[in-house]
């Protein structure tokens, strides 16, 4: 900024014209200053990580680009208080004096919040490649998205991760980076609610239900709704009798189905006995039910004996040479067939 004085020299004559007293000839000169004189700036939105002159002062000379010190973090502030700002003047050379001590300069840094969706993208990517669906959904309580500079483009990694799948808990170090930034790392803990595809009941089934490809389809499923061993495909489900009701949604665990029963409690059985060179077959009654390839107890209705064999089909089980009587009603039992 030029300031300029203007210095004017008066010479007084006195002459009549028209009667009028002209007074003078003005002789003038101006003289320009190169004083360089700057201005504060009351406030200045900063947009790097360091502070310079020329963000205090404007027409700062020649040190104007001189770096003072580290800006604040992104959305923080600074204020520089007259006494501070007439002393870095002076160093630097800057012709400028507090006015008052009401003098002062704030300097804000511009930023903005992370995205909370960058965060759990990167922790995602980090869960699945340690095992974890893709479909598993995060929780991170108490944690709040760092602030980064408004005009950067932040990159989000999540490093050092510890993962305990059975308890869907995890802790990582999560790395920020990003061009016009000062690199971020935050640690992180969370948990993780995991899913896996699984055959599932399409609507609520009663117990005793023999199950058909139409009562059975897959979808993924909460790891926290499974409690015990589960069936895996639709193939192991079809075919199967349940043993309790399910509702709609409700993966098939183990221990809730069965095969169907080919032999019902109480009914009378084929009993088959078989061995080399002899082949004998009786009638007995199954005091148990029994789905193929299951062993139940049958009574050799004549004997009362009581043997274990092992069901073959609808109404037929086979008892093997070395089966032995369980127990005997009667007290001339032999513990043979008749």
């Amino acid at each position: 900024m030029r300031q300029y004085r203007v210095f004017v020299g008066l010479m007084l004559t006195t002459s009549a014209v028209s009667g009028v007293v002209l007074a003078g000839v003005l002789t003038s000169g101006v003289i320009a200053l190169d004083a360089h004189a700057a201005s504060l700036r009351t406030a200045t939105l900063l947009h790097g990580p360091v502070i310079r002159l020329s963000d205090l002062f404007d027409d700062a000379g020649a040190n104007a680009t001189r770096v003072l010190g580290t800006a604040p973090g992104p959305g923080g502030s600074i204020v520089v208080e007259a006494a501070q700002l007439g002393a870095i003047a002076r160093q630097f050379g800057v012709d400028w004096r507090p006015a008052s001590p009401a003098d002062r300069a704030v300097l804000e840094r511009a930023g903005r919040l992370l995205p909370r969706e960058d965060v759990l993208k990167a922790v995602k990517a980090a869960l699945v490649a340690a095992g974890a669906s893709p479909d598993c959904e995060l929780e991170l309580p108490g944690f709040s998205p760092p602030m980064v500079p408004a005009d950067a483009a932040p990159h989000a990694v999540a490093t050092e991760l510890d993962y305990e799948a059975g308890a869907g808990r995890f802790t990582s170090m999560l790395s920020v980076t990003g061009e016009g930034m000062e690199p971020l790392n935050l640690r992180l803990a969370g948990q993780v609610d995991d899913t896996i595809e699984l055959p599932v009941a399409v609507a609520r089934l009663p117990a005793g239900t023999m199950l058909r490809a139409e009562d059975v389809r897959m979808a993924r499923v909460h790891v926290a709704m499974v409690h015990s061993e589960v069936l895996h495909a639709t193939t192991e489900a079809v075919g199967m009798q349940l043993r309790h009701p399910i509702v709609a949604g409700q993966p098939f665990a183990v221990a809730d189905v069965m095969r169907p029963a080919l032999v019902q409690r109480g009914s009378v059985v084929e009993m088959q006995l078989q061995s080399p060179g002899i082949s004998l077959v009786a009638q007995g009654v199954a005091l148990e039910s029994g789905a193929t390839g299951e062993r139940i107890r049958v009574q050799n209705p004549s004997s009362h004996a009581v043997v274990e064999a092992e069901v073959m089909g609808p109404g037929r089980v086979r008892v093997t040479p070395e089966s032995m009587p369980i127990s005997t009603a009667a007290s001339d039992a032999e513990g043979t067939m008749q």
